[in-house]
């Protein structure tokens, strides 16, 4: 009994650190199970930090690469905002100078438009002037016509191209006077009225633009001297047609007024002698030159002036 319970102690004593050891190593292993599970779990942890590092260094770079292409933008943004900027300008600038320019080209346009009426209005009255110079160009040989005519049986002559009367100043005047002698009246009473009528006929009167009295005298002696003597001649036959003792009505008078011009020329236009040919020499007429003419100009010269005033403004 005694070896008995002896054997059941020490089997019972061997049981107790049997199942301590066996609880240890239990222990042991679960405590290498759990840092197994801790060591693969920090290995994966650790290996999702480093793909997550690696996955947020890309993301950095990317969003680098994003930030320089970004300021890339901001910096072609901000060159394209200064080119529209000026362009604006440029726009702005041309703008106005197309305004400036549309703005002269309707001035350019009515200055045009206006010329174009001055051009219209000169021709306009260059043809009312042509036709007027024509009439007066038929009216120099109607006039010349008709005094002609009315001298047909006198002894005065009237010049066929120019129309005038030529009294010599030795039948007028004795020599160096300007004062008509008795004989020199009679004659001018028979010829001046009948000269000055045809002139201030009214088909006549308003295309003379001018009656002219005008004293020569011959080379003798010095041209002022000439000059007063030829002038007091012309002007002492003027006064004479200006009487109305001498022919003229009052009326005539006041029309001769204001038409009659007094010229003295001296020597300055003396008259030559011809050959048997009827051809001029160098020698001078003296008792031809020595005269006083009286003759007339029509205002086909203010017409002619007047044309040629039209044509160098066209």
């Amino acid at each position: 009994m005694k070896n008995r319970r002896k054997n059941r102690e020490a089997f019972a004593q061997h049981s107790f650190w049997q199942s301590y050891s066996d609880m240890m190593a239990a222990l042991l292993l679960i405590f290498i199970l759990i840092i197994a599970i801790t060591l693969a779990i920090y290995k994966q942890k650790t290996t999702d930090l480093e793909n997550t590092r690696l996955d947020l260094s890309a993301a950095q770079t990317e969003l680098d690469e994003a930030q320089a292409q970004l300021d890339a933008a901001r910096v072609d943004l901000e060159q394209s905002k200064l080119e529209i900027e000026q362009s604006n300008e440029e726009l702005a600038a041309s703008l106005a100078e197309l305004q400036v320019a549309y703005e002269q080209a309707a001035l350019t346009q009515e200055e045009l438009n206006n010329a174009y009426l001055e051009i219209e209005s000169a021709q306009n009255e260059l043809a009312a002037t042509k036709s007027e110079l024509q009439d007066i160009v038929g009216i120099r040989t109607d006039i010349i016509g008709a005094l002609q005519s009315t001298f047909n049986n006198s002894s005065m002559t009237v010049d066929a191209q120019t129309g005038s009367i030529t009294f010599s100043s030795d039948v007028l005047f004795r020599y160096n006077s300007s004062t008509l002698t008795s004989e020199s009246k009679e004659t001018l009473q028979d010829i001046i009225p009948m000269y000055l009528e045809v002139l201030l006929q009214e088909q006549y009167r308003n295309y003379i633009a001018e009656i002219i009295i005008e004293g020569h005298t011959d080379t003798d002696g010095g041209y002022q001297g000439n000059m007063e003597l030829s002038y007091n001649r012309a002007n002492a036959v003027a006064t004479f047609c200006l009487d109305e003792k001498n022919g003229l009505n009052e009326t005539k008078i006041e029309q001769l007024q204001q038409l009659l011009t007094v010229n003295g020329r001296s020597y300055s236009d003396p008259i030559y002698k011809k050959n048997a040919a009827g051809n001029a020499t160098d020698e001078i007429d003296m008792a031809a030159s020595r005269r006083v003419e009286i003759k007339f100009r029509l205002k086909e010269d203010e017409m002619i002036e007047k044309i040629s005033a039209i044509l160098n403004q066209e």
